[in-house]
């Protein structure tokens, strides 16, 4: 078995393309962005590994339900309620189906698997921790929520620091460790290091966990830009360099294997780095990145 760790956008890519090839393997998910709008709690990188696992996500945006549509979300705005998000009509049932869970007593943890099964998914699909946990984005205009920033703000703020509310009360999810001690390799797909992969790692037992583990890395950094979303403006904000070793040396030691775009190679004296194509545009390019992830096992 393998784990990986996933945030949104790039690793669920990968994870469509290695259900394709191998199917044994678990995901443990980023839930420092998860955040409730109208009185639903919504777990954008757990729904994002679930929907492309079933097969059901947008991939044109990679986040939300393939051919969706948004009447209750644009009779709200008509009523005088901005959620800030646009929320898909299948997809807000997901939030529904999981705050109501949550409020009859059911952990996160059993709620995401509940999800998972019922959409057929196969593959176990765990969130990081149970507790409230948010990434706080400091600008210059002030400090807000991660959704705040990217989704409201489409992530035009200067950024000055990151803080991830509540990380130092968090404990691995049922589960987690479990998962991580039984599998082969642990694959740390191509998210956003600092607000993807940056919270599970600061939860001390995961971290710890894969101290004892091979842990192949694939960097989001193609040359000296992100493939997507915000992680160079984080990046640069936390002092790292925007480019494939500044990944390495944000994930700080814990990878023996560090995959990078084809010419992006360097040499490390902590691991082992190597290329290939890790820029998925279609689905032949993530079931490839994943065959070349299984041989380097």
């Amino acid at each position: 078995m393998l784990t990986f760790l996933s945030g949104g956008t790039g690793t669920p890519k990968l994870l469509a393309g290695m259900k394709e090839v191998e199917r044994d393997f678990a995901v443990v998910v980023n839930t420092a962005e998860d955040v409730w709008v109208s009185g639903n709690k919504i777990c954008p990188d757990i729904d994002s590994v679930i929907y492309a696992l079933a097969g059901i996500i947008d991939d044109l945006k990679w986040w939300g339900i393939k051919d969706d549509t948004f009447h209750t979300h644009n009779r709200l705005k008509e009523l005088g309620i901005d959620e800030g998000m646009m929320i898909g009509d299948a997809d807000r049932a997901t939030h529904v189906f999981r705050s109501e869970m949550l409020r009859r007593g059911l952990s996160l943890r059993e709620v995401t698997g509940k999800l998972a099964r019922a959409m057929g998914v196969e593959q176990k699909v765990l969130p990081m921790c149970e507790e409230d946990v948010a990434t706080q984005v400091i600008t210059k205009e002030g400090r807000m929520h991660f959704q705040e920033f990217w989704v409201k703000r489409k992530g035009e703020p200067e950024v000055v620091g990151i803080e991830v509310e509540g990380i130092d009360k968090a404990k691995p999810a049922e589960g987690v460790l479990e998962t991580i001690a039984e599998s082969r390799a642990v694959i740390i797909g191509p998210s956003n290091p600092v607000t993807s992969i940056g919270p599970i790692l600061m939860i001390n037992e995961i971290r710890k966990a894969l101290e004892n583990k091979k842990v192949i890395a694939v960097s989001p950094i193609v040359g000296k830009n992100p493939v997507s979303g915000p992680a160079g403006k984080f990046m640069k904000a936390l002092g790292y360099e925007v480019s494939p070793e500044g990944v390495l040396d944000f994930y700080q030691g814990l990878v023996d294997v560090f995959v990078v775009q084809h010419g992006d190679g360097f040499k490390s004296d902590s691991a082992e780095v190597v290329e290939t194509n890790t820029i998925m545009k279609t689905g032949k390019d993530a079931v490839n990145l994943a065959k070349f992830i299984l041989n380097l096992l």
